[in-house]
């Protein structure tokens, strides 16, 4: 059995979130810290994403002045509290073949020292020494103590409701850092 251990490579990686209230919806990108996948013959096996929730950018709000202050709120206790919690990790505990590259990848997620088992689909392309894995990650922020206008915490929001769950798109590109033969 061959166990290659691909490294991800954050500059070529990225995260696109949608997070939609009853107005509308705000987009934007997080960065990914570090992480690595684990493939035994070609298939995945496990892993971890690390993710730096002190690097989220807002991408549909173009005044400087509102999209530092909305910056701001993101950061704040009402969302992520990035300054006690500046990572956030997935930690892949089990991965089922769908088909020769699609995956259905369980793991815990960990958000805010909060962590719940979640799942979601993914397309890897293997190129021997480069993989790229995508997928999209839907996310109930009630769960990790994100309560702000959330209609499940508070009543009569009206038009300022902010729905419980936000995407997160996932394109990550990894590089193989070693790898090894064993014999069974």
């Amino acid at each position: 059995m061959e166990t290659i251990n691909f490294k991800i490579i954050s500059s070529n990686s990225k995260i696109d979130w949608t997070g939609r209230k009853v107005t509308g919806s705000h987009n934007g990108t997080i960065g990914i810290e570090e992480g690595h996948f684990i493939l035994i013959d070609g298939k995945i096996k496990g892993g971890n994403i690390v993710i730096n929730t002190a690097s989220i950018q807002i991408l549909d709000v173009t005044d400087s002045a509102t999209n530092a202050q909305f910056a701001g709120h993101l950061a704040s206790d009402d969302f992520f509290a990035t300054e006690k919690f500046p990572l956030a990790n997935f930690d892949i505990i089990d991965a089922k073949e769908q088909s020769d590259n699609s995956y259905f990848l369980e793991g815990n997620l960990t958000i805010k020292g909060i962590t719940h088992l979640v799942g979601f689909n993914v397309i890897i392309e293997n190129n021997r020494n480069t993989i790229s894995l995508n997928g999209k990650l839907v996310i109930d922020r009630t769960k990790y103590n994100i309560k702000f206008r959330s209609g499940n915490f508070f009543v009569d929001l009206g038009d300022t409701l902010i729905y419980n769950d936000f995407d997160l798109d996932f394109n990550i590109t990894a590089e193989a850092s070693f790898s090894s033969e064993s014999k069974n």
